[in-house]
């Protein structure tokens, strides 16, 4: 079961945790254990701290969505959460939007942010499970064939089962393990993270949506 944390709060750490543990106290009243349960929590720096907090000490798993940017993706391993929904949609529209251009599979910007996240928690050993959603095309679940997770719309999954064309896996952690990545942290350096996302017009500009 994913529910999801009132975006209202999406910039209070505290009330972010008081919510989730109230959520789960509800779903517990009526027999739902907290295993079964994702608490979905926007990938702000108050959210990734939050989310933090939960995992360590109230063992409630989280799902960080609202997720655009590698920044953002870092921190919620170094955070220990328990899955990410990087949008890979969003991005696309995003930059098809800004510069007017048209991408393929391998170059959609979203494919590319993902793939690159998938790597770099595989490299570096990071259990946080990486779930690619918000899909616009089948080309992009093709390109990221292996990610640890994907959430695809039943339409694209069913153009998917009706076509005949192989699945090949494109991710994979062998690869991801001779990847050129290189660590960096930001789960203790607010003003870093703030500065980095910041920096990114994309990503700012779809979290404020």
């Amino acid at each position: 079961v994913s529910t999801e944390v009132d975006a209202l709060l999406s910039f209070d750490k505290q009330a972010t945790i008081d919510k989730a543990i109230n959520i789960i106290k509800i779903y517990e009243s009526i027999g739902i254990s907290k295993d079964r349960i994702l608490i979905k929590i926007a990938s702000t720096w108050e959210g990734i701290q939050a989310a933090k907090e939960l995992e360590e000490k109230h063992q409630i798993h989280c799902n960080l969505t609202l997720l655009f940017s590698f920044v953002q993706a870092v921190a919620c391993a170094e955070a220990k959460v328990t899955l990410i929904s990087p949008f890979v949609g969003r991005i696309l529209d995003w930059y098809k939007n800004a510069t007017g251009e048209q991408y393929t599979a391998e170059t959609d910007p979203g494919v590319v942010s993902v793939k690159g996240i998938y790597n770099y928690y595989k490299k570096f050993g990071y259990d946080t499970i990486v779930m690619g959603a918000s899909f616009r095309n089948v080309g992009e679940i093709r390109a990221l064939a292996g990610c640890d997770f994907l959430t695809v719309a039943p339409k694209l999954l069913e153009e998917l089962m009706n076509s005949n064309d192989a699945v090949p896996q494109v991710l994979k952690k062998e690869t991801a393990l001779s990847s050129d990545a290189e660590k960096v942290s930001y789960i203790n350096n607010e003003a870093e993270f703030r500065f980095l996302f910041n920096e990114d017009a994309m990503a700012t500009e779809k979290l404020s949506q």
